[in-house]
């Protein structure tokens, strides 16, 4: 989960323009710098195309060598063709993970208004995939997620006490909306009284925040709850997931 480097190539020139008016003996050490590099990533192909097979099937083998390429500023995820795509299939891996996200998420935006816990993804991702199909961890859908992200598709990671929501519609959610989200972790509702006395605002600022996820579709106002409303996150209530969700299910609710 590094963000993309520049390469190595382009280290190496950068530096080499900053030390031009340093002296000769700065050069001489970026060049033996940029040979490293070079020497690293030519051993790093060679890895990659001796443990390919592990790379594509081992989801912890997969983490540990994105780590290493992030190490040099490669990141084989970048496009979906190229060196790294069309050696190890990672961009088509990433680009079908991406597509089977989405088709959750959208069978499941009728019961968590475009919320979901990482947890319940990776099993619903899972179960649609079948037992023989390649496995998947959670690192793998996080990086399928920023480049769904990356496309302007309205998904987001949201960081939820010792876990992340997965956010798949284009709700404006500020840093207020996220603490609440995190607030409502422990029981998946939270009222009013709750949000004051944790966080110390304003009864107006608490309720202009779940007005708004009201209105995204994001929480469920319960107005039977005794002593006050509860304003239920539906994507942190697991008994709403009791009822298990098919692939076919899931390809159903597509427009």
């Amino acid at each position: 989960m590094h963000r993309r480097g520049v390469g190595a190539g382009a280290i190496a020139k950068k530096k080499l323009a900053e030390a031009g008016k340093k002296g000769k003996g700065t050069v001489n050490s970026i060049m033996v710098m940029s040979k490293q590099l070079d020497m690293f990533k030519t051993n790093l192909e060679e890895f990659a195309s001796k443990h390919k097979q592990e790379i594509r099937k081992n989801p912890e083998f997969r983490v540990q060598f994105q780590d290493m390429c992030a190490t040099i500023g490669v990141d084989p995820l970048a496009s979906g063709k190229g060196f790294w795509s069309e050696m190890l299939g990672v961009g088509d891996f990433y680009y079908e993970l991406g597509v089977q996200i989405t088709e959750v998420c959208l069978a499941l935006k009728h019961r968590n208004g475009g919320l979901i816990t990482l947890e319940e993804l990776h099993q619903q991702v899972l179960k649609g995939r079948g037992k023989f199909a390649q496995d998947v961890s959670q690192d793998d859908l996080i990086r399928a997620i920023k480049k769904l992200k990356a496309l302007g598709t309205g998904f987001g990671i949201i960081p939820v006490g010792g876990t992340y929501l997965i956010q798949s519609v284009p709700a404006e959610l500020n840093m207020d909306h996220t603490v609440v989200l995190q607030l409502a972790e422990k029981n998946g509702y939270v009222t009013v009284s709750d949000i004051k006395a944790s966080l110390k605002w304003e009864t107006e600022r608490a309720r202009q925040v779940l007005e708004h996820l009201l209105k995204e579709g994001l929480a469920w106002l319960d107005l039977q709850a005794p002593g006050e409303a509860h304003y239920w996150l539906p994507a942190l209530f697991t008994d709403l997931y009791s009822q298990e969700i098919t692939a076919e299910e899931a390809r159903e609710a597509l427009p």
